[in-house]
């Protein structure tokens, strides 16, 4: 039998007459990893903001290696052992790898930091989890795969027996992913014990050995990995069957909106060119790094240094900032919500009405009235779990968000919109909604690109789906002739023989 790390009884957590978890338990084994499951706006941010010292929990108990804890606050959570690797990174792109995972605790010898001591630990923990940069490179020259092992590495380097993974592989590529499944499973063989939070199923089965899950903040099923199934877990989160997620898209190809031509930047992508018809989902796929979401940021002006030619429904279009992208009818929901689409510290009223407060105002002034219209009417059609409309952006569940986030552009009646990863980070009961959206703006005769790294969602919705790799356009496919295995070896530079564009440098 394995050591008993963690035991959750009767938890219960209540933001006045909101009652966010409901009786919450949960057991947790050294070297076990422990799936934890559920629709956004369940409880599991909240449960985990009381494992890690954020807030307080009202009822219950919670006992570690015997002992009954009450958590202060994250630093008296991290004494005891628990470490949480979160999906956002939060770092200081100005400091070394060495300065970001000591910081606040950082070696000292008398009044002096002991930088060699604090490099070479560090060096030791990036060993030890195999990450192929050291100590003391910049933070900021680091990708998005590596900035999360930097986040683990500051876990591990504190002796944490309990290390909790919320979302950890929401932005990675396929081999970052594999490498991160072997980084789990050498924590598991050390007996770390690890709760893993995610929505993708396959991740869960291919690591985890329990599951909780956890709906309307109450514990609604758990146990073996290995007696469950998807269909079954997935009736768990929702409270109900989810037997068709993507729905058929039944509309009708108009004429072209868009037409990108030679597409070009210096260092990230080359000769990328499209067009987009009305009521049209135009699909791009490619690993992490491929140039899709650089493509899309250029088309809204956010690439200043690319050259090419755009126009929109036959008319040249030039495009040297965000605003004449807008003006001329595109919205973008980028990829990071909490850096590029939302403002946390404001309400999802206030977000909602962001993108267009001219529409929103009276002679100069802005129009309480229509800004609480707009904000009610996407909450309704989006389904944002939110008490108000005067609720803080950054007190909502990362699915709700990014609800929250596209549910901005809705009200401006755009033609075009550009979703860069527009399920990163939801369950699946969001997914639907947000799939469901997609196919009522086309119905509309809205065109839509949907830029994805899950190949089921461009597979199921794409019209057509254009790959790309390295910078470069490498391939098209028709919703007819297109087939996974054939994208996946495209996408990976396996299978040239679909490709329309030879690889060259870019």
């Amino acid at each position: 039998m394995s050591q008993s790390l963690l035991q959750l009884r009767g938890i219960h957590k209540r933001y006045g007459p909101v009652h966010v978890l409901r009786g919450v338990n949960l057991d947790l084994n050294a070297g076990e990893v422990l799936a934890l499951i559920g629709e956004n706006g369940a409880g599991k941010s909240t449960l985990v903001k009381i494992l890690t010292g954020v807030v307080p929990f009202d009822d219950g108990s919670i006992e570690l290696k015997d002992k009954n804890h009450r958590f202060q606050n994250a630093q008296a959570s991290q004494a005891a052992g628990i470490m949480a690797v979160h999906q956002e990174t939060v770092m200081f792109d100005e400091l070394t790898v060495a300065e970001n995972i000591y910081v606040g605790r950082y070696l000292k010898r008398g009044v002096y930091i002991d930088w060699p001591s604090m490099h070479l630990g560090a060096q030791e923990v990036l060993n030890y989890i195999g990450a192929r940069f050291t100590s003391k490179e910049l933070v900021k020259n680091l990708s998005l795969a590596e900035r999360h092992l930097v986040e683990l590495a500051r876990a591990l380097s504190q002796k944490a027996s309990i290390v909790i993974l919320d979302e950890p592989t929401a932005a990675l590529s396929q081999a970052e992913i594999r490498d991160f499944y072997g980084i789990v499973r050498k924590l598991r063989a050390d007996e770390v014990g690890i709760i893993f939070i995610s929505h993708k199923f396959d991740e869960i089965f291919s690591v985890a050995d329990k599951y909780l899950v956890l709906r309307d903040g109450m514990t609604v099923g758990a146990g073996e990995i290995v007696n469950t199934t998807e269909q079954q877990l997935v009736k768990l989160m929702a409270g109900r069957e989810i037997d068709q997620i993507y729905p058929k898209v039944h509309s009708q190809l108009g004429e072209v909106v868009l037409n990108v031509v030679g597409l070009t930047h210096p260092t990230e992508f080359h000769n990328v060119s499209f067009t987009l018809r009305r009521g049209e989902i135009l699909g791009f796929y490619g690993l992490v790094g491929a140039g899709r979401s650089e493509t899309m940021r250029a088309i809204m002006g956010l690439n200043p240094n690319a050259t090419g030619h755009l126009e929109m429904c036959g008319k040249r279009l030039v495009v040297q900032k965000p605003g004449d992208a807008i003006a001329a009818g595109i919205a973008y929901v980028p990829e990071e919500r909490q850096r590029q689409g939302g403002i946390l510290s404001f309400s999802v009223q206030h977000n909602i009405s962001l993108a267009g407060l001219k529409h929103f105002a009276n002679m100069g002034w802005l129009s309480h009235s229509k800004e609480t219209s707009i904000s009610h009417r996407m909450i309704e059609r989006l389904r944002i779990k939110t008490s108000t409309q005067d609720t803080l952006l950054s007190g909502l569940s990362g699915g709700n968000q990014q609800k929250v986030v596209i549910g901005k552009w809705l009200g401006l009646d755009p033609q075009i919109v550009i979703l860069d990863e527009p399920t990163k980070g939801i369950d699946v009961g969001a997914k639907q909604a947000v799939y469901q959206l997609i196919v009522e703006m086309v119905n509309q005769g809205l065109a839509v690109i949907l830029v994805s790294s899950e190949l089921p969602e461009v597979l199921n919705l794409a019209h057509r789906t254009i790959v790309m790799r390295r910078g470069l356009q490498v391939a098209e496919f028709s919703k007819e002739d297109v087939r996974a295995e054939n994208v996946v070896a495209v996408a990976s530079g396996l299978d040239k023989s679909h490709t329309v564009i030879e690889e060259v440098s870019a």
